[in-house]
């Protein structure tokens, strides 16, 4: 009797055990299932015809980066001639000044006596000149009379020449005190913008002191650096696709420019080459902006993408591509890089010619996720669109009402 109740027992906790387990595991594949409903249900990703890119064969401009400043090719630093108290400064930043204007006065009371001041000593070493002239005559008469020697002749002359080199000195140094007034006249040697004002009315400078830069910016010049090995392949006359980073609201700006010259040293620190590139006369272009592109040396006709379309999060580079409204990860391998219609693009391997690309602004998808084009914008109304094409929103013969119905239907009640 006590056996059948162990048994009983036992039985009883199997029982129980196996009905843990099978709860366990209908838990767990539910859980799985739930899993695999989300991950099909998941959020399809919608793209735009500008997030998309066809593999095909483009002719890119390939060659060396450059980057570099923007100098104007005409600048002048305005320097006090003489020390003084600066006066009469009134041009700021970004006032336009001509050739021959005068920017600043130096306080002139100082030189201005000076000035007077070798102008006196000029009057008087003139006089001493025709005293000693009228002395040198009368004893010319006296000697010929025989009242004198010859010796006192010869005395007399010399003072007469003592007396005009004193003369001419005086003159130089009239010459020098006029040079000190002039040259407390500040004026603009070219015509530009005032880049800087480096003093202030009232203040004292020294010689040599800066008081205004300008600048001509009608002609303006990128200054960029080159290793050696690299400045072998550029010549002057070669054409360079330049870019100026804009903010998020504007597209990158591009140039044209050329190698105008080239240092003919190189730069002991750096060990880098000069190289100077014209650039084209473009309004907003300021001094100092910064520039980066790629100097033309050759160019070559590819299979290419962007370059930041090819991924390389994983071991292999890859392109995220569009096939069968899902994300595919495709391996590519990459060549040469070079410029198209201002981009920076790279010839890829391994890609079919007119595989749409998922460009690099998208992000990082995961393989297997639907996607979905969003549908082009309708065009602008004044004529019929062509056949396929989105209809054109307030188009010639559609009732505003009928279009407004359409665009913003009424909600169901």
């Amino acid at each position: 009797m006590k056996r059948w109740w162990k048994w009983a027992i036992a039985a009883l906790v199997l029982a129980l055990l196996a009905a843990g387990v099978f709860r366990a595991l209908s838990g767990r594949k539910a859980q799985q299932a739930a899993l695999a409903a989300n991950t099909q249900a998941q959020t399809v990703v919608e793209l735009t015809p500008a997030d998309l890119v066809a593999a095909v064969e483009q002719a890119l401009q390939v060659g060396v980066p450059i980057s570099g400043t923007v100098r104007a090719v005409n600048s002048a630093v305005v320097k006090a001639r003489v020390a003084g108290e600066v006066q009469a400064l009134v041009v700021r930043e970004g006032d336009a000044v001509k050739a021959g204007q005068v920017v600043a006065r130096i306080e002139p009371t100082e030189f201005r006596a000076r000035q007077r001041q070798a102008q006196d000593q000029a009057d008087a070493a003139k006089a001493q000149v025709a005293i000693a002239q009228r002395q040198l005559d009368n004893n010319q008469a006296l000697v010929k009379q025989g009242f004198i020697s010859a010796t006192a002749l010869d005395t007399s002359q010399a003072n007469l020449n003592g007396a005009q080199a004193t003369y001419q000195a005086a003159l130089a140094a009239v010459d020098i005190a006029n040079k000190a007034v002039q040259d407390s006249v500040l004026v603009a040697p070219m015509a530009g913008l005032v880049a800087q004002r480096l003093v202030q009315p009232g203040e004292r400078v020294g010689v040599d002191a800066r008081v205004i830069e300008i600048v001509d910016l009608r002609q303006l010049e990128l200054e960029a650096t080159l290793s050696a090995s690299d400045a072998l392949d550029v010549r002057v006359g070669q054409s360079a696709v330049l870019r100026l980073d804009a903010d998020s609201a504007r597209a990158p700006r591009t140039l044209a420019a050329k190698v105008a010259r080239i240092n003919p040293t190189v730069q002991a620190g750096s060990r880098s080459v000069v190289m100077y590139l014209a650039l084209p006369t473009t309004e907003g272009l300021r001094q100092g902006t910064f520039l980066q592109g790629v100097l033309g040396t050759g160019a070559v006709t590819a299979l290419a993408v962007p370059l930041t379309a090819v991924r390389t999060d994983k071991p292999a580079p890859y392109v995220q591509a569009v096939n069968n409204s899902q994300i595919v990860h495709l391996p590519v391998g990459t060549g040469q890089s070079g410029e198209h219609a201002g981009e920076r693009w790279v010839a890829v391997t391994g890609l079919p010619t007119g595989t749409q690309v998922v460009r690099g602004s998208v992000g990082a998808l995961r393989e297997g996720t639907p996607v979905k084009l969003a549908p082009t914008l309708p065009t602008a109304c004044g004529s019929l669109p062509p056949e396929g094409a989105a209809p054109c929103l307030g188009r010639p013969g559609a009732a505003a009402s009928s279009v407004d119905a359409a665009s913003n239907p009424a909600p169901a009640r």
